[in-house]
């Protein structure tokens, strides 16, 4: 068939996944910001997979199953990790890569050395390996009532500017944001990732019947001050965008160490 210039234009598809499970709140919200942007299609965990980091699972069967998110959205529960569904959904869901991939919105914060053991952003970071621009969001709050208001304001202009505009297929940015009134929040902040991790302190306890157990507790430390990072951008009612890779070749050092060392 001839195409003529009045043909109209296939819809992108938009995969949208995460790992607080598909029956979490961040994910209809994220649906809703952006389902008529493109066919939305969603695989997600069928429960709570935070903390997953980019774990896949090997020697145990997965499952797929149909649920409902919205209506005229695809919506599937699977039974693995953040990072099972982007392969699932990609080989045997669409049948094809998505044009974007969305990860989120995520309950709680995603930035500094968060990105290291998130699911949310694993997911995102397996999109970019796939030559699938990606992005996940993430909101300050852990609560179930958050007000995500801001987060699918942002989450949308977002996704916006990457169908717009002939993205990196690499591309991968980890999206911060801020907790409270929409109208509060000053804008967005591109950033760098902040030199930050925890203190952390396992408890230990005794169960019922008086046996050692251990719950991991401790604190956040920020240990860089500068105005570049998405700690700072956060802590001054910013949205922080980071740019991530899964390169985590060191490639100062990788010059230093052919510089300084011999082997023999």
């Amino acid at each position: 068939m001839i195409q003529t210039k009045h043909a109209k234009k296939e819809k992108p598809v938009i995969l949208v996944v995460n790992d607080d499970g598909v029956s979490a709140p961040g994910i209809n919200h994220l649906v809703e910001a952006v389902k008529d942007l493109g066919r939305v299609v969603v695989v997600a965990p069928d429960k709570p997979q935070s903390g997953m980091g980019h774990a896949i699972t090997i020697g145990y069967p997965l499952r797929l199953h149909k649920t409902h998110i919205a209506a005229d959205v695809e919506a599937w529960g699977c039974s693995g990790t953040p990072v099972d569904c982007v392969k699932l959904a990609v080989d045997k869901v669409l049948h094809r890569k998505p044009d974007i991939c969305l990860s989120g919105i995520n309950h709680g914060a995603n930035h500094s050395i968060n990105v290291i053991y998130s699911g949310t952003m694993s997911a995102a970071i397996e999109a970019s390996i796939e030559n699938i621009p990606a992005a996940g969001f993430s909101l300050l709050e852990h609560s179930l009532e958050a007000d995500f208001t801001g987060a699918k304001k942002y989450a949308r202009m977002i996704v916006e500017q990457m169908l717009a505009k002939k993205a990196d297929k690499h591309l991968c940015l980890n999206v911060n944001i801020p907790k409270g009134d929409a109208a509060l929040i000053k804008g967005v902040k591109v950033c760098k990732q902040a030199y930050a991790k925890y203190e952390e302190d396992f408890k230990e306890r005794k169960d019922p019947i008086g046996k050692k157990y251990y719950w991991l507790t401790g604190e956040f430390l920020n240990l860089e001050k500068s105005k570049d990072t998405d700690v700072w951008a956060l802590q001054n009612n910013y949205v922080s965008v980071v740019p991530v890779q899964y390169d985590l070749t060191n490639y100062a050092l990788k010059k230093k160490i052919e510089k300084d060392y011999t082997w023999g």
